[in-house]
């Protein structure tokens, strides 16, 4: 007798458990849209991505009228995100900017699609190369991505840390501008630096390495023997750098 309770005890508890699963091992949706969201984000929190997905796909597919499938649309390119999946977050709000374009979370889509890029910039840990040494294509697009952000949604709430990001990115990308320069000058190959540092100058205005940058520009065309484009980059110093110290000392080195 104790036997067939234990038995019957059991497949109550396993049925309990197979109807909170739900069919197939889906979660057990709720009845409502803006329940099932509550649902998917407790997951998000939990870091149970695989059942957050489930929820919000849910309600992206059964309820495509409403408002809260927008906002799964949104959640579900979230989720990627938080699992550092950042082309596949990148194409989901790629596609809700597509879909949705006069939406007023359509500029939150276009932010962190662009973050995405700044996620995957390289590593700064101290074992490692210095990132202006590796692959500067995240840099790029990151770069590409918050001026166009910025170029839509200047009165975004996000604009303040769009303009942060590509601050930053503007000037990793210079950075990485004066070390390949600076490899060229250990060698002496004076025009190879001249020409890095008028890209850098030309193409990421504005950053802290400007000072150096133009400094060394002057000594690239003072060794190629260009006098007069090396004093032009010296009043270039006091046109970008009014009333620096750095103004100063090409004054004093124009001797005027």
């Amino acid at each position: 007798m104790r036997s067939v309770v234990l038995c019957v005890t059991v497949l109550l508890l396993s049925g309990c458990a197979a109807l909170s699963q739900g069919p197939a091992g889906e979660p057990n949706y709720a009845g409502q849209a803006a329940e099932n969201l509550a649902l998917g984000d407790a997951a998000m929190e939990d870091k149970d991505f695989l059942k957050a997905e489930k929820y919000y796909d849910h309600v992206r597919a059964k309820y495509p009228y409403l408002e809260a499938a927008r906002e799964a649309e949104l959640k579900l390119g979230d989720l990627d995100f938080a699992r550092e999946m950042f082309p596949e977050a990148r194409e989901k709000f790629d596609s809700f900017m597509k879909l949705h374009p006069t939406h007023p979370k359509v500029d939150y889509a276009a932010y962190r699609a662009a973050l995405s890029y700044v996620e995957e910039f390289p590593s700064e840990f101290f074992a490692l190369p210095p990132s202006y040494e590796k692959e500067q294509k995240p840099m790029y697009d990151a770069l590409r991505a918050m001026n166009a952000f910025l170029r839509l949604y200047p009165e975004s709430q996000y604009a303040k840390d769009a303009k942060v990001h590509a601050d930053d990115a503007r000037e990793r990308l210079a950075r990485h501008e004066l070390y390949v320069a600076s490899f060229y000058a250990k060698r002496e190959r004076w025009k190879a630096v001249a020409q890095r540092l008028e890209g850098l100058l030309k193409d990421y205005p504005g950053t802290p390495l400007e000072e150096e940058a133009l400094f060394d520009l002057h000594n690239a065309y003072v060794k190629l023997n260009e006098p007069q484009r090396a004093q032009d980059t010296l009043r270039e110093v006091i046109k970008r750098l009014p009333g620096t110290p750095a103004a100063a000392r090409a004054q004093k080195m124009l001797g005027s």
